[in-house]
């Protein structure tokens, strides 16, 4: 975390898409300021909704991403970005790029990831609902159509902590959502959302007041 004492608690989103989960926290911002939007593609509505909100924007599109030396450029630019602002948080909110076990590690305990799926808190198999019954633990870029595929009844979402090895991260948030039988991906993944949206903010909001305790204590 930045030493800053200063400043409040500022975060990094990173985004690909549309950016609902951005428009979640920069409605919020309790304890925290969002100082920096970073999106790959150039279409991602997402800027444009940080822009009405007055929040500076990056965009760095990735091209060529399947040849190695290119895309550690690009994280590289993607790293300089992020330093210039010198987040306390870095929030992947839809964001589609797998970054590099160097890119995570220089940004360790720094970086948080929403997936709509519920994880366990290691690299296991399986998941423990409330209930107390198990499903897959449902890893990658599909999920929401994984679960369908698979059939399970219950779906939902995990806020994590980003690791070098992909969805393993230590779980800060979980909601479960139950798969209904007329669901298609679609519809699934907009109940996903929603929970998506309440559980990035509560994460954000809560890690942000730690971060104040501990300066306050120190």
């Amino acid at each position: 975390m930045s030493e800053q004492s200063s400043r409040p608690f500022t975060i990094a989103v990173l985004i690909s898409g549309s950016g609902s989960n951005l428009q979640a926290l920069l409605d919020d911002q309790t304890g925290y300021t969002v100082g920096l939007v970073l999106a790959d593609r150039a279409g991602a509505y997402g800027l444009q909704r940080a822009l009405a909100a007055q929040v500076p924007t990056v965009c760095l599109p990735l091209r060529r991403p399947k040849d190695r030396d290119t895309r550690l450029a690009w994280e590289r630019q993607v790293a300089a970005a992020i330093d210039i602002f010198d987040p306390d948080l870095i929030v992947m909110a839809g964001w589609m790029r797998v970054m590099s076990a160097d890119f995570i590690e220089r940004y360790a305990r720094r970086i948080i990831n929403q997936h709509p799926a519920l994880l366990p808190d290691d690299s296991g198999a399986t998941y423990r609902l409330a209930s107390g019954g198990t499903i897959p633990a449902i890893r990658g870029a599909h999920a929401v159509r994984d679960a369908l595929r698979l059939g399970v009844a219950v779906s939902g979402c995990t806020v994590h902590w980003v690791t070098p090895e992909v969805d393993v991260g230590r779980g800060l948030a979980r909601a479960e959502v139950p798969v209904l039988p007329t669901d298609d991906e679609t519809a699934l993944h907009e109940r996903i959302k929603r929970e998506e949206r309440r559980l990035i903010v509560e994460v954000v909001r809560q890690l942000a007041a730690e971060h104040q305790q501990g300066k306050t204590e120190n």
